[in-house]
């Protein structure tokens, strides 16, 4: 961009630009995105990943499992691509795959899996060459940033020379802003995703404000490193507590380098509010069989693990909540798609409520469905001036139970359901749970009560 008088403008004007440029705010993101280190969608709501990966690139007739990890309760798909090691995932397979994502109410992590142990396995490949993959398919990519998230490589650094993560990944996050790519993305650590040596946790911060549009993910991998509660606790919170965008990436309930503490990492990773995905649906072989959720890729048939990220304490059954891009769709990501199998067709979506009192009215909704549990939302509105308080109530006909909620404190008499406001939504909004079922699902009558 950059004769006697004629040199000195031209300095002057050139340092003006830059102050000017660097007093710039950060380019702002769209769709899924960071903010104050939290993941939220495009209209500010938190998202928290609770999902498993899908080897996508070394089963790619096993479509059926977009729709069997929905059912079983997942909010997020992690899937394996390949740029050349396991044959290309070609830009109209991805497609099909964000398609399936959709048309199945998931948010998508998309991520190459070539670069898995560069430096240490001679056959991967660099964080570079993973950009250039990206860049090679990103017609399939544009418009999905709501529904998108960019793994860039997993686990792209082995145990040698691992401190040259950090330029890579700067490197990599830059190509991939000057390409044109406004998706979030994810950046795996080094030390074969574990980060043992404490690279990325060191340099998170330097990396992420290398991003323009202050849109970086950081996953750690947990497995033998983290097998006791004061090594996870203390990694989470130092990216916690900078305020700096954490996802546990991988993890599993036991591993070849040691035994993982599945439930600290599972309760922790509620009480902080940051995203899990677990490895994996199914498909493992050489030692690590017992990382499948589910045998043969069938979803009827859990195993322990599976048992445990879907149907255990803080799993995905009682803690995922649905993406709200999804809210109000009934049959995937546009009106010609084909119905969500998460979602029952035979119930309506929206239940009115008789108003019990002055002052509100709530709506009922089935966000989505699988063999003998579904999760539910409310939405409590104000009729006539500002709520200083709210009761929802309503009785189930065919047996449901509810198992967890969030956003109001709810109490259960035999098939009765109380729900009041917490302390910080007394004016209304949306509460959620999770419940069971069992042959018919139908939508209850509501009454709400202003206080």
């Amino acid at each position: 961009m950059k004769k006697r008088l004629a040199i000195a403008a031209v300095s002057l004007l050139t340092l003006l630009a830059s102050f000017f440029v660097a007093m710039q705010p950060a380019q702002a993101a769209v769709g899924i995105r960071v903010s104050n280190g939290r993941i939220v969608e495009a209209n500010g709501n938190d998202f928290i990943m609770r999902g498993v990966s899908h080897p996508h690139a070394w089963y790619t007739n096993e479509t059926e499992s977009f729709a069997e990890i929905k059912q079983l309760g997942a909010n997020t798909v992690r899937v394996v691509l390949s740029a050349s090691r396991w044959g290309t995932t070609s830009a109209s397979e991805l497609s099909t795959i964000i398609t399936l994502c959709r048309q199945n109410r998931l948010i998508c992590v998309l991520e190459v899996h070539d670069t898995t142990g560069y430096q240490e396995d001679s056959a991967a490949i660099s964080l570079d060459a993973a950009v250039n993959y990206w860049i090679s398919v990103r017609s399939a990519l544009q418009g999905q940033e709501n529904y998108v998230i960019i793994n860039i490589g997993n686990e792209p650094w082995g145990n040698n020379s691992y401190s040259g993560w950090t330029n890579a990944t700067i490197n990599a996050i830059q190509r991939m802003r000057d390409a044109g790519f406004d998706h979030a993305l994810m950046v795996d650590a080094p030390n074969w995703g574990q980060d043992w040596a404490g690279v990325m946790r060191d340099n998170a911060q330097t990396v992420f404000n290398s991003d323009p549009d202050r849109n970086t993910i950081f996953s750690i991998h947990m497995y033998g490193v983290y097998d006791t509660a004061a090594e996870i606790t203390s990694y989470i919170d130092s990216f916690v507590s900078r305020r700096l965008p954490l996802v546990i990436g991988e993890f599993g309930h036991n591993h070849s380098d040691g035994d993982p503490d599945e439930d600290t990492i599972m309760a922790t990773a509620q009480a902080q509010g940051i995203g899990y995905i677990g490895w994996s649906y199914s498909g493992n072989s050489g030692g690590v069989e017992y990382l499948d959720m589910v045998y043969n890729f069938n979803p009827a048939n859990l195993t322990p693990w599976g048992q445990r990220i879907f149907n255990g304490p803080n799993g995905i059954r009682e803690t995922a909540r649905e993406a709200t891009i999804y809210s109000g769709q009934t049959g995937g990501p546009t009106s010609s798609s084909p119905s969500s199998p998460s979602v029952s067709p035979s119930s309506p979506s929206v239940s009115p409520s008789t108003p019990g009192g002055q002052g509100c009215t709530a709506s009922y909704r089935i966000v989505g469905q699988w063999p003998g549990g579904f999760q539910g939302e409310v939405s409590v509105t104000s009729t006539g001036g500002t709520l200083r308080g709210w009761t929802v109530t309503w009785t189930y006909t065919d047996g449901q139970t509810i198992t967890s909620s969030w956003g109001a404190q709810i109490t259960t008499n035999g098939a009765s359901v109380t729900a009041t406001n917490l302390s910080y939504n007394p004016s209304g909004g949306t509460f959620g749970f999770l419940g069971t079922w069992n042959g018919t699902n139908s939508v209850p009558t509501l009454t709400c009560t202003a206080r």
